[in-house]
């Protein structure tokens, strides 16, 4: 099964969730599935082969981003929500299609100074979370090398916000 397949098979759809006006789309059956989720964690690993860290962001990206890194033979950093991670943290506000958010990462322990990453996600929306979080990983002094998620609402426009660097949705809605 192509991650395509997996991901037109297993998606579940839910309208006005979590706000009304909003689609939410829940990959949970397609990670819960072997074979897709191997297809998946493949075509992302795919994008970034030269990176030398994957980042996920949270909290599906995390689970994307253990499976690319380990597919790649990486590290792995979660881009985690606000609030989270004891200080010191760097952090990114941004805005949600249903409100705002924060995202952050530690802010000593960890150098990431020159070091490519390969930005993972499970779905793009309006882009403000990618955005945020190459920022936040740009503030560290990271580069992105590369994006990829599992789905792209592609109606939403996130992709015109997320950046000036090579993004690879694996299906397009």
């Amino acid at each position: 099964m192509s991650a395509a397949e997996a991901v037109n098979r297993l998606t579940r759809w839910r309208d006005d969730f979590p706000t009304p006006g909003v689609r939410f789309a829940d990959l949970t059956p397609v990670f819960a599935d072997g074979e897709a989720l191997k297809a998946i964690i493949d075509g992302l690993a795919a994008t970034g082969p030269d990176a030398d860290l994957v980042a996920g962001i949270d909290a599906r990206g995390f689970l994307l981003g253990a499976g690319v890194a380990i597919a790649l033979n990486r590290g792995v950093l979660a881009v985690r929500k606000g609030g989270k991670l004891p200080p010191p943290v760097l952090t990114r506000e941004y805005q949600l299609e249903y409100g705002t958010a924060r995202l952050e990462i530690p802010g000593d322990g960890l150098d990431l100074r020159g070091k490519r990453v390969l930005l993972v996600d499970d779905v793009l929306a309006t882009g403000g979370t990618l955005a945020a979080a190459a920022e936040l990983l740009g503030q560290a002094g990271a580069s992105i090398t590369a994006v990829g998620v599992v789905l792209e609402l592609t109606a939403l426009g996130g992709r015109s916000r997320a950046g000036d660097y090579p993004l690879t949705s694996l299906v397009q809605v």
